[in-house]
């Protein structure tokens, strides 16, 4: 396995991990979405055209929306769903499962990490992710979990790691 030095990897907490939850009008939300878009803006600028999203919900799924917005404008980008297994989003709300096929769809590409769930397909998945890019981009906020896990393993990895701040208030 070889990072690209084109390759940007995301990662950020889940709805239940951010203070709005699932509310996507807070303005903390906003300026959140803001600042990944603003990221993912920069990677472009620095060279990075392909960009590697886990597809889980909250800032993942924040971080793929922005990703297809630049490809919009800029059709040399390419945007790879690194799937942790088939059954990832069937437990989720409608509307969120319905968001994420919709995202999935819109990918240039599909990695199916894992072909069944397993009590590690999401950290492999994280590990894939990590180990095929030069560039992390984590919307973090220091607490216990998969995003420290994967921007941990992106620092022992040598990746460049862009900290995204979680807005409080």
């Amino acid at each position: 396995m070889r990072a690209s030095r084109e390759t940007c990897c995301f990662t950020g907490h889940r709805p239940t991990k951010l203070p709005w939850r699932y509310d996507e009008t807070d303005n903390r939300c906003l300026r959140l979405k803001q600042r990944i878009a603003d990221a993912v803006e920069t990677a472009y600028e620095e060279g990075y055209r392909h960009f590697l999203c886990g597809m889980a919900q909250g800032c993942d799924l924040y971080f793929c929306e922005c990703v297809l917005a630049l490809r919009t404008r800029q059709p040399d980008v390419t945007v790879e769903a690194a799937i942790p297994c088939p059954t990832q989003a069937d437990a989720w709300p409608a509307s969120q499962r319905e968001r994420y096929r919709t995202l999935v769809e819109a990918c240039d590409f599909e990695t199916m990490v894992s072909q069944r769930y397993t009590p590690y397909c999401m950290q492999r998945r994280d590990r894939y992710m990590v180990d095929h890019a030069s560039l992390l981009i984590a919307a973090f906020d220091g607490s216990a979990g998969g995003t420290r896990y994967t921007v941990e393993y992106a620092m022992r990895r040598g990746l460049a790691v862009v900290d995204l701040a979680i807005p409080e208030a």
